[in-house]
């Protein structure tokens, strides 16, 4: 149930048309100390449309709702210009209890996007590229925001759009011709043309006429020239054989790996369209839609030597995939320096009188720093992701060995713990904030982390092992005291979902499972759960229910939780 709606419901039914309880819902709060209540109803924005106090509003809403408070609520008073209202603890927490027990991991489900197919562009790595720090944000954010929008009703369609097109691949192609050997990138693929593209750049410091050599190969890959097209669908190839272990490693998965180079023959039509709406107009030679009456910069089309930019793939790419899928809306998971790039599209696609532009939406997030500064692959300024998951999975291996040395299942539990560790630590952070890249914090497995979030859940697990065959019942006797910040903790979980939602952040679970890690171990610290009296079978339920919650939480952000750790 949910108790929010309820008390909205009740207090616009004394308000007589001031507030509809649609809006009074979202500013319902819940008090800053618990002998303040459950639920609180501020009553400053009533204070200017009847024209009194929110002192005296509260104070007389109070004596109104107590009268119809119903069996749901113990009380309800006035306190300040706040309405406040306590919950009936013991009906309140086997409700609670017997709905998670009864829905299980689809406790939380909403049907916001009645199956409507929401497409998801994530991840999107460069090929012949390693695969660093950097792209962690968009694959972490956009993979969990699949898992949320799933749960939300809706029908993801993840979509890894290849960095695997553009200048830098003559560049690359001219680079393996200099100074590269077939051998010696088969050992190594990445390592090795990284290595070749670093060099690239620093030998064309002190000589231009690479650059131009480099643009040269890019211009004969664009004319479908044999050599130079083998070259690039190796370095795809080898590329994606690497980008596979990692993902395997994040159990990320993917519908569509449809890169830039996939919307070659698609871009004509664009200019087409746009030249049939006459929109196109020359500046400087080169093709522009101009965005004036938008407030933005020219969305540049076609540069002066006829070329097309990312600007016109990306338009072709939105037209594809609304064609393709008839997404109700489409998420792009790129980092927030990109944000002038979307409103142009945006705008570009709303002038094509296409009306599905207005379902485009960029979610944008901060950058991963290194001391303070954006990690740069042309200077060879990158850390690994996969070297930074293997770390991390070997110290959490040497963790469990140290402390649960007889677990059978170490190996797959420090892969758990080790990865898990990594992606909450990016998801419990809000996406726009930048994040410096401190494998110590990532690693530590106390305090606000994925690790402390997971043995929460493996301690749950470990009381319902050692209840044995017991039935967890809520039908029991409960006082609902000692339970009581559990419960609320609880309550809130389908509230953090449809947040998590209707922000596109993955930190509202983040922040739940943590502070619901920390009401369980509060709570396993007070009480003793296995005590045989007649409160046991309702406490075990507690337990079962905190168990079902945390886990399905931490599957929304793509972690695992052990059952043992």
């Amino acid at each position: 149930m949910n108790y929010v709606k309820d008390y909205a419901e009740k207090i616009a039914s004394v308000l007589d048309g001031f507030m509809s309880s649609s809006e009074i819902e979202p500013i319902i709060e819940k008090p800053r100390f618990m002998n303040q209540g459950d639920l609180a109803f501020p009553c400053f924005q009533l204070a200017k449309v009847m024209k009194k106090s929110p002192v005296v509003i509260a104070e007389g809403l109070s004596k109104q709702l107590q009268d119809i408070s119903g069996e749901s609520f113990e009380r309800i008073v006035s306190a300040g210009g706040y309405v406040n209202a306590f919950l009936n603890k013991s009906m309140t927490a086997k409700k609670v209890l017997k709905e998670i027990l009864d829905k299980k991991e689809k406790y939380g489900d909403f049907d916001i996007g009645g199956n409507g197919i929401v497409t998801i562009d994530l991840s999107s790595p460069n090929i012949a590229k390693p695969f660093s720090m950097g792209h962690l944000r968009s694959t972490v954010i956009g993979n969990s925001l699949a898992l949320i929008y799933k749960k939300s009703g809706y029908k993801p369609v993840k979509i890894n759009h290849l960095g695997d097109w553009g200048t830098q691949f003559g560049k690359l192609i001219k680079a393996y011709k200099l100074w590269g050997s077939e051998e010696t990138v088969k050992e190594n693929p990445i390592k090795e043309l990284l290595a070749l593209y670093v060099k690239f750049h620093e030998e064309a410091g002190a000589n231009p006429q690479l650059e131009q050599e480099g643009r040269d190969w890019f211009r004969r890959l664009e004319n479908d020239d044999q050599e130079a097209l083998q070259l690039w669908e190796w370095f795809r190839e080898e590329s994606l054989k690497e980008f596979k272990k990692i993902y395997d490693l994040m159990r990320v998965e993917f519908d569509s790996f449809a890169g830039e180079a996939f919307y070659n023959d698609k871009m004509d039509k664009i200019v087409e369209l746009l030249e049939e709406k006459a929109l196109l107009e020359e500046s400087d030679c080169a093709q522009v839609v101009k965005l004036e009456k938008e407030d933005l910069p020219p969305c540049l089309i076609k540069k002066s030597d006829g070329a097309t930019l990312y600007a016109t793939r990306d338009l072709a790419a939105a037209k594809f995939r609304h064609d393709e899928y008839g997404f109700i809306k489409s998420l792009y998971i790129v980092g927030n320096e990109q944000t002038l790039h979307f409103k142009q599209l945006k705008a570009v696609l709303e002038k094509m009188d296409l009306t599905w532009a207005q379902d485009l939406v960029h979610i944008p997030f901060g950058m991963m720093l290194k001391d303070g500064k954006k990690m740069s692959t042309r200077k060879g300024k990158v850390i690994l992701l996969e070297d930074v998951l293997n770390e991390s999975i070997e110290l959490a291996r040497l963790n469990i060995e140290e402390k649960n040395p007889e677990l059978a299942t170490k190996e797959d539990t420090a892969k758990i713990v080790g990865v898990g560790a990594i992606i909450f630590h990016d998801l419990k952070n809000f996406r726009m904030n930048d994040i410096e890249f401190s494998l110590e914090d990532m690693l530590k497995v106390e305090g606000e982390t994925g690790p402390y979030v997971q043995y929460t859940n493996a301690r749950a697990q470990s009381l319902l092992r050692k209840a044995g065959e017991l039935t967890v019942s809520c039908e029991g006797p409960i006082n609902g005291i000692s339970e009581w910040p559990v419960i609320t903790e609880l309550a809130e979980f389908p509230n953090a979902v449809k947040r998590a939602h209707e922000k596109n952040d993955p930190s509202q679970i983040a922040k739940y499972v943590l502070d619901l890690a920390q009401a369980f171990n509060k709570y396993y610290g007070e009480v003793r759960i296995l005590e045989e009296n007649e409160e046991r079978l309702t406490r075990l339920a507690v337990v079962q229910s905190v168990s079902i919650v945390l886990e399905e939480g931490l599957r929304l952000l793509g972690i695992q939780s052990p059952k043992e750790m």
